[in-house]
């Protein structure tokens, strides 16, 4: 299983606000906005990205970090086999993805997923 990409995401009550700041502050851009969850990466390197999230909109959990991969089914199966707490089913979303969420030994919950 291939790693693309891993971004923080950080709980904000006012998205906005929060969007706005690291905006004005560092000169991020924001390269998503589905209005419950804006994603910010640099200009000068897509990859250096982070979210901010109000509330997931179809999860029961806010995830602490997202982890994409070539094929979330692996992923799946290899969580699923771990033993690991699955907080949010294999789902295929709305917008273009394949997800799942577990929680780790220390509590962080960490969304795993491919674009479909």
């Amino acid at each position: 299983m291939r790693i693309h990409r891993v971004v923080p995401n950080l709980k904000a009550t006012d998205l906005a606000a929060a969007r706005d700041h690291y905006v004005r502050l560092f000169g991020f851009e924001v390269v998503m906005d589905m209005d419950w969850i804006v994603t910010l990466a640099s200009p000068e390197d897509r990859a250096r990205q982070f979210s901010i999230i109000t509330e997931d909109a179809t999860a029961p959990e806010h995830p602490d970090i997202s982890i994409e991969v070539d094929d979330v089914d692996v992923a799946y199966a290899a969580a699923l086999g771990s033993g690991a707490e699955i907080v949010h089913p294999l789902t295929d979303e709305p917008w273009g993805v394949r997800r799942f969420f577990h929680r780790d030994p220390s509590g962080t919950v960490v969304n795993t997923l491919s674009h479909r």
